[in-house]
């Protein structure tokens, strides 16, 4: 990939050192409000818990309210975990009086962090806020640009806007930050004005589950058996939720970020067209749209919208689904499909393409990288354009077929890459700026600032 004029990127350095890193973990405890936070940040304490480093430990910010989901991590070296208010309560003012919070709750975490065997000590902020004033370098995975590209929904009051403007000045002043392509990094330097040098690059993986599925069709030899299990929970899960043979799914989120009134627009359209000619008897028309994770006030409000288009029949529900069921319900998809106007970590594109599954999705964020030739893209916001791509993908078998190979292509290509390959490159950013200089070791300085916060 070609990085952004100045960005630089994150290198793959085999064994970084070991630094104590002081984490946010709160979007674990409640990944309903933070789904992409919370996947990553169980991919990447994952692969450190399976690959720990001598000296690597970790201090972890916690909700006071809820369990405490990190025990699982058994291996990691956890010197404590220290408990917040349930700022969430606070709605948008949580924008403002976290980074406060934060920067109280990390005082003393990296405090003789050498003595345990610590190189130096970081600020890992991966839940989109960061602490004020912070003493250690601090490092942000920036994992969501809505608040800025859709500042009529995010920014809707005082609270919102200040907040949110102490979050884009905290990002310009961290010692790094991660991005999951090369289309956020620019991004990045356009909305919020951070400086090239301080971008690093660190492309996400699928999840687990999705690699272990595989590409229907794709198997063969000795991975016969694990395709013909794979293609079994399909078949089980479509026959579990009453699907046709034939499907697509949104496995996006409800809110501003993806644009589900264009997607009902859309099926709109196509349900006011004659059916395709050579569309087999048993495939319906419009195309069947299976709306995963969908809470109960989601589908209320689908629902009642979908029948003011006259499409309520053209959409199936499924419920909150373990990895494993999930992967295997994408999987029997003809595509995916990601009405997005806002994404910036592409994570269900990821997934969706790791199991052989085209994608129809829109040109934003990080979503034309990793679709690439694999699917279908539009502009977002045009429902007429994304009724072609519907169309296309759901009738079309010369182009499906195009398609297919294409999305079985990358599968083959996302498998080589973990999340202990995002670990890696990960831990080689710490390093890059929080290791103790023996120049300043003397001083008591870590990355530059003051070891005793």
């Amino acid at each position: 990939m070609r990085l952004p004029e100045g960005a630089v990127p994150a290198t793959r350095r085999a064994d970084p050192p070991g630094l104590r890193v002081v984490l946010d973990v709160r979007p674990l405890q409640d990944p309903s409000r933070a789904p992409s936070t919370a996947r990553y940040l169980e991919g990447l304490l994952g692969a450190f818990d399976a690959a720990p480093l001598p000296g690597e430990s970790f201090a972890l910010l916690l909700q006071s309210d809820l369990e405490d989901p990190t025990t699982r991590f058994t291996h990691l070296e956890v010197v404590g975990r220290r408990l917040l208010p349930p700022t969430r309560r606070l709605r948008s003012s949580a924008l403002a009086v976290d980074p406060f919070l934060l920067r109280g709750a990390s005082i003393g975490a990296a405090w003789r962090s050498d003595r345990a065997g610590a190189a130096g000590a970081v600020y890992h902020a991966a839940a989109g806020a960061a602490p004020l004033f912070a003493r250690i370098p601090t490092v942000v995975t920036l994992l969501d640009l809505a608040p800025w590209e859709l500042p009529a929904a995010f920014q809707g009051n005082p609270a919102a806007r200040f907040g949110l403007r102490i979050r884009a000045q905290l990002l310009r002043d961290a010692a790094a930050v991660i991005v999951g392509t090369d289309a956020v990094a620019r991004a990045a330097r356009r909305l919020l004005r951070i400086r090239p040098e301080k971008l690093r690059v660190v492309p996400l993986a699928a999840h687990p589950a999705f690699i272990a599925a595989g590409p229907a069709g794709a198997a063969a030899g000795a991975h016969a058996a694990a395709a013909t299990a794979a293609g079994a929970a399909t078949a089980a899960e479509r026959d579990r939720l009453g699907l046709p043979e034939t499907y697509l799914v949104f496995p996006g989120r409800y809110d501003a970020r993806h644009d589900l009134a264009t997607l009902l627009r859309a099926l709109a359209t196509l349900a006011a067209e004659p059916r395709p000619r050579g569309l087999p008897a048993a495939v319906p028309w419009p195309p069947r749209v299976v709306l995963i994770d969908a809470s109960p006030d989601d589908r209320a409000a689908l629902a009642r919208a979908a029948l003011r288009q006259g499409v309520e029949g053209a959409l199936a529900y499924a419920p909150v689904l373990p990895p494993d069921r999930l992967a295997a319900l994408v999987r029997g998809a003809r595509a995916a499909v990601l009405p997005a106007v806002s994404d910036a970590a592409g994570l269900a594109a990821l997934d969706a393409l790791a199991v052989g599954v085209p994608v129809v999705a829109t040109t934003v964020g990080a979503l034309p990288e990793i679709v690439g030739r694999a699917g279908i893209l539009v502009g977002p916001r045009d429902p007429d354009r994304l009724a072609e791509a519907l169309r296309a993908a759901w009738a079309d078998e010369r182009l499906h077929r195009t398609m297919r190979e294409a999305a079985v292509e990358r599968a083959a290509a996302i498998a080589t890459r973990t999340w202990a390959d995002v670990a890696r490159e990960t831990r080689a950013v710490y390093a890059s700026v929080g290791v103790r200089h023996p120049k300043s070791a003397g001083r008591g300085t870590v990355g530059g600032d003051a070891a005793r916060p």
